[in-house]
């Protein structure tokens, strides 16, 4: 497997995901690439407002 790709446990109301599977196959998508555009577009907002995150500090605690 890939080392930048990271495993994430969700844990989520199931009616509320089965809403957003249907989200996410009307946009041609799976769940999981749904997920990870949504992150994308939230840390895009972020920085925007907030300015570059910069990760140099948290190197060791992802690992």
């Amino acid at each position: 497997m890939d080392e930048k790709l990271l495993r994430y446990t969700l844990r989520i109301d199931r009616l509320l995901f089965q809403k957003f599977r249907y989200i996410a196959q009307w946009e041609g998508r799976s769940a999981n690439k749904e997920i990870e555009q949504y992150l994308k577009k939230r840390v895009a907002e972020f920085e925007k407002e907030h300015g570059k995150i910069d990760l140099s500090e948290q190197d060791e605690q992802i690992k």
